[in-house]
C-alpha cells in the first residue's frame, strides 16, 4: 500500500526513476480500486434504473484522477530503464492505430517489466540502490556547474566512486574485475 501512496505523493512528478515494484505495485491497487468503484456502480444501476447512474460518479472521478499520476509513474519507470518519457508518449500514440496498437501495448509492457538500469543514469540515481549515489545530487549526475563555453568537470567526491557497469556493484580502487559478477572493469 506504501508503494501505491507513493505515486500518489508524487502527483504529477515526471522526472526521476521508479522501481518496478513501485510501478507494478499502484497498477495492482489502482485496478482494484477501479474494480470496485465500477462494482459500487454496476450494483447502483441493478437496484435503481433511474438514479443508479449517480453511483458511477466516483468511479469517473478516480478514473480522471489516476490519469496524470499513472502517466508520471510509467515516465519514471521508462526513465529507470535509461528510456525517454517521449517513447512512452510515441508508443501510447502509436498504440490508437488498430493492429499498430497490439504490437506497441507488447513493447510498452516489455519495457515496464525491464530491471533497473545499474548506476547512475542521465535521469538520476538508481532506486534500487541508493547507496550508489553518494555525493552526487540529483540532476547533476556528478557535474559541477559550469559557465557557458566550460567544459564539465566530474565532482571530486563522485570521481572516488567506481561501480560495475553490468550489475551496479561498488568496485574496489584498482580491481580490474567486479566481485559480484566477474565483469573486466
Amino acid at each position: 500500500m506504501d508503494w501505491y501512496l507513493m505515486v500518489w505523493k508524487k502527483y504529477a512528478q515526471f522526472d526521476g526513476r521508479s522501481r518496478r515494484k513501485e510501478y507494478w505495485m499502484f497498477i495492482l491497487f489502482n485496478l482494484l480500486a477501479i474494480f470496485l468503484l465500477a462494482g459500487i456502480g454496476g450494483a447502483g444501476m441493478a437496484m435503481s434504473q433511474d438514479n443508479g447512474a449517480f453511483l458511477f460518479v466516483p468511479f469517473g472521478v478516480y478514473a480522471l484522477a489516476a490519469i496524470i499520476p499513472s502517466l508520471a509513474v510509467a515516465t519514471r519507470r521508462f526513465h529507470d530503464i535509461g528510456k525517454s518519457g517521449w517513447m512512452l508518449v510515441l508508443l501510447i500514440v502509436l498504440g490508437i492505430i488498430p493492429f499498430v496498437g497490439i504490437v506497441c501495448s507488447v513493447i510498452q509492457i516489455v519495457f515496464l517489466c525491464q530491471d533497473s538500469q545499474p548506476g547512475v543514469n542521465q535521469y538520476g540515481p538508481n532506486p534500487k540502490f541508493p547507496e550508489q549515489a553518494v555525493g552526487l545530487f540529483p540532476g547533476s549526475a556528478g557535474l559541477t556547474p559550469v559557465a557557458i563555453g566550460e567544459q564539465p568537470q566530474q565532482a571530486s567526491s563522485a570521481s572516488s566512486l567506481v561501480f560495475c557497469k553490468s550489475c551496479g556493484t561498488k568496485l574496489t580502487d584498482g580491481s580490474p574485475f567486479c566481485t559480484n559478477c566477474g565483469t573486466h572493469v
